[in-house]
Formats: structure tokens, sequence, C-alpha cells
């Protein structure tokens, strides 16, 4: 059934989104004509919208230009559900210990549609490849998140994603070919771990392993990231992979900290004095 044909379904509200998914990084402002033809209304829609948004303070509007962007005020939602997130909730101390251990960048996805979206990430202290800041998406085809991700799903699962995948060839080296895109899937279903070498950005060397729930099943992907100049694949997966499996493990193995089961009666303050991941609690005299 297609949602959009529920009488629970509210239009104004969908549209409402349309409006604010259109601003992106390449229409960073935006005049009322460019609002409608974004977001697929008329002018005189935009117009109501765009006045709404700006009351409701997601939108900012200059004084001199009348063009539209969003505010600070956007992040608000996306601020709060990283904060209630349980996995990034109990994952970011083990996330912060690889990444002072390793010395490289470490990131943390999670499936969004076709996409891995980055929800966690702590940057190499030596240097930064890449600016990936936290919300964004990545492909899953050509990402090493998502093919662990996709190694956790059956075959015709894991295909049916594939296939509705928009496969862009970002680099020379993006796979798009589904067959070697389903061999690639097996291969991390097998060995455990993926390896991406410069699929979706240059000069980036991009490990993966799975994150898996209760259940034991795949739910988010462990990412590291290295320089394709300075590391080979077959350096890096032997000096990081060991270290990412067994912080994934810990992360996977992780009981719920206590803010996300106080809605559980667990109720809890959390304990503030708590001994680091790894590290055994002292004993008591």
């Amino acid at each position: 059934m297609n949602p959009e044909s529920s009488s629970l379904y509210v239009q104004s509200l969908a549209t409402g989104i349309a409006v604010l998914d259109a601003f992106t990084a390449e229409r960073a402002s935006m005049s009322l004509p460019e609002i409608a033809a974004a977001a697929g209304i008329t002018r005189s829609a935009a117009q109501r919208f765009a006045f709404t948004l700006e009351a409701l303070g997601l939108l900012n509007k200059d004084p001199v230009s009348k063009r539209y962007s969003l505010s600070s005020r956007t992040l608000d939602a996306g601020c709060r559900y990283l904060e209630s997130h349980p996995l990034l909730d109990r994952a970011n101390a083990f996330l912060l210990e690889l990444n002072r251990n390793a010395g490289e960048t470490v990131n943390l996805a999670e499936p969004a549609g076709q996409d891995m979206i980055y929800i966690g990430r702590f940057p190499s202290p030596l240097r930064l490849l890449v600016h990936m800041p936290v919300g964004r998406r990545i492909p899953m085809y050509c990402s090493s998140t998502g093919r662990v991700y996709l190694a956790g799903l059956s075959d015709e699962d894991a295909l049916a994603t594939l296939q509705a995948c928009d496969r862009v060839k970002y680099t020379p080296t993006t796979l798009t070919d589904l067959d070697a895109l389903m061999a690639q899937v097996r291969i991390a279903r097998e060995q455990g771990y993926a390896c991406c070498l410069e699929e979706y950005y240059r000069g980036d060397l991009a490990l993966a392993v799975p994150i898996y729930d209760m259940s034991q099943r795949v739910v988010a992907g462990l990412q590291l990231s290295v320089s394709a100049t300075k590391w080979t694949a077959k350096r890096a997966i032997s000096r990081f992979v060991p270290m990412m499996l067994e912080t994934a493990r810990q992360i996977s193995n992780s009981p719920p900290t206590p803010r996300p089961l106080a809605p559980y009666g667990g109720g809890a303050a959390r304990d503030l004095h708590a001994q680091p991941p790894g590290r055994p609690a002292r004993s008591k005299a």
C-alpha cells in the first residue's frame, strides 16, 4: 500500500519536509521560484511554506537578497537522535579507544535506505584525508560499511538492495557491475571484513567490520580509513582488522547504558566514574 494514499498521511507536513530537503550544498540558498522548482510545488505554496518555516526558526531569510537558507535549528533533531541513540551511546568509548590505538580515523555507520549514514566519527589525530561530517551518507555499493552490512543479508536481499542503488562510478576504481559487487559481498561475508580502495574518494582505503545486535543481526558497520598512498591493502588489513574485530566484538556484546534503559524501568543514573572499556574494575576493599 502506498502510504500517500492513506487517510493518515499529512500531505502538508510532507511538503514542508520536502522544502527543507530541497536545500543542499549546491543549493545553499534559494529564492522563492528556486524553492518552488526544487521542491516541485507552486510559487504561492513555496511562499507559504518558506514563511512558516522561517517563523518556526528552521529557515533564515536574507533581508537584502530575500533568499532563504537552512538555519542552525535544523541540527536540533539530528543532535537529539545522536544523543538518544542506544548503539552510539555505548560505542563511543570503544571507538575513541580504537582511534587512539590505531592513530587513524574511525567511523560508525548504520543503514539508511540504499546508503550508509555516519553516526559516529573520531578523526585521525595525525591527518584528515577526507572531511566526513556526522550525518553524511555514502552509497552502500561502494562503501566498506555498506558491504559488511550487505554481507549480513541473504544473497537475494543483498542483490535487491544493490539493484535499487543508482550505481554511479565516482572514481576509476568504483565497482558498479552487479556480479562483481555480489562477489565482494560474499568475500566480506566469508572473511568477516570488507575493504574498499578508492571507490568513493581518491586516496582513501576504507576497512570495515560488522556490528551485531543481541540477535546477531548486522545493524551497523565499524570503519577505519587510512591513506592509500601510505598503506597497501594487505598491510592495512594485517595491522588494523584484528583491532577492529575486537572493538566490534566489545560494542556488539556491551549491554545498553542506563540512559537507553531508563524508559524500560532501569532509570539508574549514569556512573560517571565507570572504568574505561576493557579495563577491569577495581576490587572493593
